[in-house]
């Protein structure tokens, strides 16, 4: 039970200041704070002792109902009406019973017991009434009324079927007694017949059901295996595509390969590797190979070494075309050694002629290096009468003839000797035998592509 306790002072006009106490319970409905009436202080243990008797009912026969009115003489009992009834006796005022209320005077000592020997009889009795029915107590005015409304509607429900009840208790009360048996004999004979109908249905059904769960049994296994080859079928479908993505990877990568290779065999039949590796060309009034200049001039001091690497790299072309065609020289022997080149010669293999000089003056009169250079204008003289044996047609720009190269535009020779020879005329004729070299080496590249 809900309670809520307020403290409030004394009159001004007392002495001593003490609280008292105000106990206001709460709605057990709405929660709202009650003002209980002044008779809930004056019961005393007697009464809540009557009212927490029990109440008789005729069911308990007649023995019960002696019993009450003896205990009571104010309990009043119609047992036509199955109703029973307790009259409450007013509260009584005793100073002899320990249940009772006793006023002390003004005292704040015997205020205080009161007041919480009241707040105790009021929660018992509220305590006995939310006993003794299913709605908790204490309750304040609209939640009573509204609880009576519902009670109402419920009685009255109750009276409507009550009435519908006796109403139908007369209605077979006043019905025949007696049914045509043999009606009911041929209606239990035809349920029977039916009913053994159905048991046979029944048990047909039943052995359907059997076969049906077998078969279903039957079919559930064959779609586990069913998905298990489909599970086995889909894993080796994706090893296969893996396997054919793989390949595809695999083909791609080797059309590229290919496709590759391809574009560099074009690229290198268009190639002359003669061309590619020998580059002939002019730089003013110098020859080249591969840049390096051959020759000198005295407002051009070209070094020796660059001379020397130049007649390495002239060696190692003619010595090429040589064997290109299959051709021998017949007196002399290139040995292509890079800067320091040289020819042997085939009657006398102890004597070799250096393409490589140093300078100085006494490389001046060194008879050797100018034996060299006419010997290799002679080994190119026989790869032009070579060519030319195999093609009328080919024709070198400067003829050459004992160390000697002509050139036919201005009839003019000039010797391929270093010694009693100009720089400048040295420096031209070996121009002039580099661009006859050039031209067997475009003959040759012509053969070469066919």
């Amino acid at each position: 039970m809900i309670m809520a306790t307020t403290l409030k002072p004394v009159d001004s006009s007392s002495k001593l200041a003490l609280p008292t106490s105000q106990v206001n319970f709460v709605c057990q409905r709405c929660c709202q704070p009650l003002r209980l009436d002044q008779t809930f202080s004056s019961l005393d243990g007697q009464t809540l002792q009557d009212l927490a008797a029990p109440l008789a009912t005729t069911s308990g026969g007649k023995e019960n109902w002696d019993t009450c009115t003896a205990d009571d003489e104010d309990f009043h009992g119609d047992i036509d009406d199955g109703v029973s009834r307790k009259h409450i006796k007013p509260a009584r005022l005793s100073s002899h019973d320990s249940g009772g209320f006793t006023l002390l005077g003004e005292s704040d000592i015997g205020n205080m017991e009161n007041l919480s020997h009241r707040v105790k009889v009021t929660s018992y009795l509220f305590d006995i009434m939310s006993g003794e029915s299913d709605v908790d107590h204490p309750l304040c005015e609209e939640c009573t009324d509204t609880l009576l409304d519902q009670l109402d509607q419920k009685l009255k429900i109750t009276e409507d079927e009550c009435k519908d009840y006796r109403e139908l208790l007369e209605k077979l009360n006043q019905s025949s007694d007696h049914d045509d048996e043999e009606g009911l004999l041929q209606e239990i004979q035809q349920l029977q017949k039916e009913e053994t109908r159905l048991t046979e249905k029944l048990v047909e059904i039943e052995e359907e059901r059997k076969q049906v769960s077998e078969e279903t049994g039957q079919k559930k296994n064959e779609v586990l295996r069913l998905q298990q080859e489909e599970e086995r079928y889909w894993k080796e479908y994706s090893e296969y595509k893996r396997q054919l993505l793989e390949f595809q990877d695999e083909q791609r990568s080797v059309d590229s390969q290919l496709k590759y290779a391809q574009a560099q065999l074009d690229k290198l039949k268009k190639t002359n590797v003669f061309n590619a590796t020998f580059h002939i060309w002019h730089s003013g009034h110098f020859g080249t190979i591969n840049n390096f200049r051959l020759g000198r001039l005295p407002s051009v001091p070209v070094e020796w070494s660059e001379i020397n690497a130049a007649w390495g790299q002239t060696v190692l072309l003619l010595h090429s075309l040589a064997q290109k065609m299959n051709l021998k020289f017949e007196r002399y022997q290139l040995v292509p050694y890079g800067n320091h080149s040289y020819l042997e010669c085939l009657s006398d293999k102890s004597k070799e002629l250096p393409l490589y000089g140093s300078g100085g003056f006494r490389f001046f009169w060194d008879t050797k290096f100018d034996q060299a250079m006419v010997a290799f204008l002679d080994c190119l003289q026989q790869f032009k009468e070579e060519v030319e044996r195999g093609d009328t047609g080919f024709c070198l720009p400067y003829k050459m003839s004992n160390g000697r190269i002509e050139d036919a535009a201005t009839g003019t020779s000039y010797s391929i000797k270093i010694q009693f020879n100009s720089e400048e005329q040295w420096t031209k004729a070996l121009k002039f035998m580099l661009t006859n070299l050039k031209w067997g080496l475009a003959w040759l590249s012509s053969q070469f592509t066919k």
